[in-house]
């Protein structure tokens, strides 16, 4: 099986998600995507942040209608801060050695990648999926450490649009792939902000994601951290 690991905070999961997860199951012929929503910091996080109980849920609501999209509680059941080289390592155990394990993650998230635990093994580990994204250009590869000599001009032509995918092997690696998509415009942040102001969100959200905040009170001012109105 061919299975993409998306993982993120999905604060609240939005259509570019989807969007972002469909295109790149559809391009890369993967069998499933499996969304991981980001569990609670160890301490107190930023005000924003829904419980991961919340966000786990509004996963659950996103992706109903669709059956190659499935979530996990990989992360969100962790009492312990969570290192992508261990939540690879639980899909590795659980799909087994035959499969195909396919990271999802944004440029903006990869470029921090020597900052994680253990960034060569985890480079190693699976197949990683670098999809595009707004105010990021793939150029900026060029200055990343861990990554084998990549050609300029075939970032640039990404960058450009004039070409939408580019495979970069990885030394004792199964490869990296970099994906250009369609921009998107909805931003987690903007969605929040657009809730606390109680200006619409139609066209952003999910219509059951939707209702599902509105229904807890998320994202507005006058909640607390468990999302009930105080």
């Amino acid at each position: 099986m061919k299975i993409g690991l998306f993982g993120g905070a999905f604060n609240p999961p939005h259509r570019c998600h989807l969007a972002v997860a469909a295109q790149t199951r559809d391009r890369l012929h993967l069998d499933r995507i499996v969304f991981i929503p980001s569990g609670d910091p160890p301490h107190k996080g930023p005000e924003s942040l829904a419980p991961a109980s919340h966000r786990l849920e509004m996963v659950r609501r996103a992706i109903a209608g669709d059956p190659s999209f499935t979530v996990s509680e990989a992360e969100t059941r962790r009492a312990a801060k969570s290192y992508t080289i261990e939540t690879v390592g639980l899909f590795r155990r659980e799909y087994g050695p035959d499969a195909d394990l396919f990271f999802i993650i944004g440029l903006d998230a990869f470029l921090d990648l020597p900052s994680w635990r253990q960034p060569s093994e985890l480079l190693r580990a699976c197949h990683f999926v670098v999809v595009s994204r707004p105010g990021t250009v793939f150029r900026t590869l060029l200055d990343l450490p861990l990554l084998p000599p990549i050609a300029p001009a075939s970032l640039a032509a990404l960058d450009a649009g004039q070409q939408d995918r580019l495979d970069i092997p990885i030394p004792g690696g199964v490869g990296l792939i970099l994906l250009g998509l369609p921009p998107c415009d909805a931003s987690a942040s903007e969605i929040r902000a657009r809730l606390r102001k109680q200006v619409s969100v139609a066209g952003l959200l999910p219509v059951a994601v939707e209702s599902y905040i509105l229904q807890v009170n998320l994202y507005r001012e006058e909640t607390d951290r468990t999302g009930v109105q105080g």
